[in-house]
């Protein structure tokens, strides 16, 4: 955690209390939370957790191991989509 001492205006104070309020939060720091978790993605992409990763890896590999790297034709591509 980090600590913060910020100086908002009157219309941000605002806006942290009404979420504060809303949400039924602690702080104003935690409005402050709830805020940048709602639209903090449009500019940071968020952390991915490290047992996904490895989830991700071991899937990739295993369909390696499976299908090896072939190339999919567009017959099979639209069979697989129920195209055909």
């Amino acid at each position: 955690m980090t600590y913060l001492n910020v100086r908002v205006n009157e219309y941000t104070n605002r806006v942290l209390g009404v979420i504060k309020a809303k949400y039924g939060l602690k702080d104003k720091g935690q409005a402050l939370d709830k805020l940048a978790a709602a639209v903090g993605e449009e500019y940071v992409e968020p952390e991915v957790r490290e047992e996904l990763v490895k989830q991700l890896i071991e899937e990739a590999d295993a369909h390696i191991k499976k299908y090896g790297f072939r190339k999919m034709s567009h017959e099979e591509l639209d069979r697989l989509s129920g195209l055909k």
